[in-house]
């Protein structure tokens, strides 16, 4: 909810002329929760409201608590049906005019800024050819239409596969249904190709290629540097924002979270109030070079925590 407040108060100060409604997606408390998932902190309420932001509760029906990254497909059924629609999850900035970008909701695309996390390989188990075209044939998809032939085979970059945060299309219902429907046959009743793999947590990142291919979509459908760019940052945690982003993303994040009534919320949370407030994101900074990082995220992540300067 913190990282909500401060993606709302980034989207302002970058794009004050923004049209477009902003809605934070929260969760309403039921079975799949062992505890009441929604926000309630009286002046953190007050801050997204002063920001323009509506709270759009939505039911969690499938995953709740036991998949939290599966609430990002349920919290697209209460969207407007039939209006385009881009979700961010909350741990971006928006650094640029969201405006100026010229999205073309009929071709779908998601976030390229992807490391190849799945499928692991296995020794003398199936490669990523079979694994991943196991599963466009489960939906009947297309397999060859999907792979970046530039790229050489059994090489993890040949395949579709995205980072979920962000992603965007016409319909928030009809992607919404599309994901909910690949995600669950997927999770329930895997290809015999998949079965020595591990879904959790990937199960969203498996099931967005073959979503965003099914509906017309594919990489490269938004200009070069807009999201993932000049316009947006998934920074994922503060120490790796600190690490390895633009000093332009440390200025919208200063200057985002420094009006007071913005400031004395996020103070109550502790990854921006050391990171932030008490300057250790400098010491972070301080560690790397920014235009030489580690090519492996892991390197980064080791380095933070031998520094006892890790925060999630």
């Amino acid at each position: 909810m913190y990282e909500a407040l401060l993606f709302a108060a980034s989207l302002r100060h970058s794009d004050p002329d923004f049209k477009g409604r902003v809605f934070v997606a929260e969760p309403q408390p039921n079975a799949h929760w062992n505890n009441d998932p929604r926000m309630r902190q009286p002046e953190l309420l007050e801050a997204l409201k002063r920001l323009d932001v509506d709270i759009l509760p939505f039911e969690s029906r499938h995953f709740g608590q036991s998949y939290p990254y599966g609430n990002k497909i349920e919290a697209l059924f209460a969207l407007p049906e039939g209006e385009p629609f881009v979700f961010f999850d909350t741990d971006t900035l928006i650094t640029g005019k969201l405006s100026d970008v010229p999205f073309d909701f009929n071709r779908p695309t998601a976030s390229l800024k992807v490391e190849g996390t799945w499928p692991q390989i296995e020794l003398y188990g199936p490669g990523y050819t079979d694994i991943w075209k196991s599963l466009y044939e489960r939906f009947n998809l297309d397999f060859d239409s999907s792979l970046d032939l530039e790229q050489p085979d059994e090489y993890w970059r040949r395949y579709l596969y995205f980072n979920a945060g962000f992603f965007f299309y016409k319909c928030p219902r009809v992607f919404g249904q599309r994901f909910l429907d690949y995600a669950l046959e997927i999770r329930d009743n895997p290809p015999r190709a998949c079965e020595l793999q591990v879904f959790d947590p990937w199960l969203d990142q498996v099931a967005l290629p073959l979503v965003i291919h099914s509906l017309g979509g594919g990489r490269n459908t938004l200009p070069h540097n807009t999201l993932d760019g000049d316009v947006s940052c998934h920074y994922r945690t503060f120490p790796l924002l600190f690490a390895r982003e633009s000093d332009h993303v440390i200025d919208v994040l200063n200057a985002a979270s420094a009006p007071n009534w913005i400031k004395k919320v996020l103070k109550d949370y502790e990854p921006m109030k050391r990171m932030v407030f008490q300057n250790k994101g400098d010491k972070v900074r301080a560690m790397f070079d920014q235009n030489d990082l580690p090519r492996k995220e892991q390197r980064i992540r080791n380095q933070i925590k031998k520094a006892n300067l890790w925060m999630r």
